[in-house]
Order: structure tokens, then sequence, then C-alpha cells
């Protein structure tokens, strides 16, 4: 039998409610969701990976199916790496889609065995991204709203 095995590729800098809105709402729909945090040499984060990976564990801790990992590399290769057949990626407007459909154009031109697969975002959560919700966090702005409870926590110590 064939396991479903999707990744989730970021850089949770930090994970947002919305990232958390497209695992819960896919979880179901896979046997398993890799959550694989990005290592990009060049982008500098602003919180640690260890930190982004406290997070994930404090968070999923109580999901079965999802597993969280780092990796450096092509997304393609880390999947083929973890016999994940699906990349998983969350859509908030026409912008990110337009974006998302070349990666995935390219990603398949890589490596034609691996389907990218868009969740739409809730409707109340397409206006956040973790860019934004940096900026709010540099310049002591509100953001309750827009992170778990965890990040709030560490992120009001920074």
């Amino acid at each position: 039998m064939n396991n479903h095995i999707a990744l989730f590729p970021g850089s949770f800098d930090p994970i947002t409610i919305g990232h958390i809105d497209i695992i819960n709402r896919s979880i179901d729909l896979f046997d398993k969701i890799i959550i694989a945090v990005g290592v990009n040499a060049q982008k500098k984060n602003y919180f640690t990976l260890e930190m982004r990976l406290k997070w994930l564990h404090e968070i999923f801790q109580v999901h079965e199916k999802i597993e969280i990992t780092n990796y450096e590399g092509l997304t393609v290769n880390f999947c083929k790496e973890k016999n994940a057949q699906f990349i998983l990626r969350g859509l908030r407007n026409t912008i990110d889609f337009e974006y998302e459909k070349t990666i995935a154009a390219l990603n398949r031109s890589v490596e034609d065995s691996i389907e990218t697969i868009f969740v739409m975002t809730a409707p109340e959560y397409s206006h956040i991204n973790s860019t934004i919700v940096r900026e709010l966090i540099r310049y002591k702005g509100k953001f309750d709203h827009l992170v778990p409870a965890c990040v709030m926590r560490d992120a009001m110590q920074q």
C-alpha cells in the first residue's frame, strides 16, 4: 500500500495561525505531513532555527501523523529523501498563486513524480503573513491574534 506523504516546506519565521489552519485542514488528506523548515544560508531569519522547530514541536506534538524536521537544498530532493509524493502549499491570494504556480512548474520539471497540492487559506486568515508579523514584533505592534500562544510567549522575550 502506498502511503500518501506530503511535505509542507517553509521558513515559519514565525509560524502563524494561517500556517496552522492549512496544516489542520490538510491532515486528513494525507497519511503523514512532514513540516520542514527550510534552511537557506543566504536568508537572514528573525528567529533561530531551534526556536522555530521548538514551536512546531510544541504546536503539533499531539498529532501522530505530523513529523517536524529541517532541511537544506532543493525541496524536491528532500521530498525524494523522505518518500513524500506531494508538496503542500497554502494560497492566500492570486499573487501567492502566481508565485507558487511558477515554483510548482519548476519542481515538476526537476522531478515529475512529485505533485504540488494547493490549499486555499481560510478567508479570515488571508491577510496574515510572516513578514508582516515579524514587523509587528520588531516594532512592538499588536500581533497576539496572528500567532499561536507559544510564539507570542517567546517573541515577547526577544
